[in-house]
């Protein structure tokens, strides 16, 4: 079980694509911003078909769509929960979600870990806590309603990484094909539905398809590690994205990093390594 390289890329991609597409959705309603991201992410995946493969069954059908499902609703949760802010709180929290889900799912499918794993693994959920725990002086406080949009968006990304963990592994690229297939088809039914309130204002294009782009890699990314690896240890390893989307929000936004946060960041560094020795 060495697919710590694959896992390690997936963190700061993810992170990249999140805080893209949280940008993009305060220029637009959500869903204007998830109608181009979806169909970009899918786009990428039929690309890399002819390369990688893609076999079609029952399993693959039924996991596929039920994660395209789950990553429609985690595409237009979290990318409103980054869009209400602060992201360098809120980014952190959704993957604290989305990470113990999938760790008990796996403890309880019978998983078992390594000595450096027993180690990481809670060392990893601790940074998670670390990046998100706390406000420093002159910090803005996420409002109640951002905060339960993150749980949210976390629960809704948990689901999806867990889904696609099921899907047969000798389906190639299928499952991310019939799941953003799936995504793409809910989003514009429900921007269709809901298009007298989606404003007029549009959506920032480029922004909004890189951001897809991004997390059509990373989702790739997942999914080949998880072929090779522990749910538990992959999921883990994933939700430490928030690293990348906390230090663009420091950058670009000016967002402030309190001294608790950058301890997570060197944790969580120390994670991924002891993680990647599973």
């Amino acid at each position: 079980m060495r697919s710590g390289t694959a896992c390690d890329s997936t963190t700061p991609r993810t992170g990249c694509a999140d805080f893209l597409g949280g940008l993009g959705a305060r220029r637009a309603h959500v869903l204007r911003t998830v109608m181009i991201a979806a169909p970009a992410s899918l786009a990428v995946e039929l690309l890399l078909w002819p390369f990688l493969g893609a076999s079609l069954s029952a399993a693959t059908l039924g996991w596929g769509s039920a994660s395209g499902v789950a990553s429609a609703a985690a595409f237009a949760l979290l990318y409103r929960t980054l869009a209400m802010g602060p992201m360098n709180v809120l980014s952190p929290v959704t993957a604290l979600v989305s990470a113990a889900l999938p760790v008990g799912v796996g403890l309880l499918q019978g998983e078992h870990l390594a000595a450096s794993g027993l180690v990481g693994l809670p060392l990893a959920l601790a940074a998670v806590v670390l990046v998100s725990a706390g406000h420093g002086a002159g910090s803005v406080r996420p409002s109640r309603t951002a905060l339960l949009s993150a749980l949210g968006a976390g629960a809704a990304i948990a689901l999806q990484l867990i889904f696609l963990h099921q899907a047969p592994s000798g389906s190639g690229v299928a499952p991310l094909i019939v799941g953003r297939a799936v995504s793409s088809a809910v989003t514009l039914a429900a921007a269709g539905l809901m298009h007298r309130k989606l404003g007029s204002e549009r959506p920032a294009y480029t922004m909004s398809a890189a951001a897809g782009v991004l997390d059509s890699v990373a989702n790739l990314l997942f999914l080949l590690a998880a072929r090779s690896e522990d749910l538990a240890v992959v999921a883990v390893i994933t939700a430490l994205y928030p690293a990348g989307t906390v230090l663009l929000a420091r950058c670009v936004l000016a967002e402030r990093i309190h001294r608790g946060q950058i301890v997570g960041l060197g944790t969580a560094a120390v994670a991924v390594g002891l993680l990647a020795l599973t």
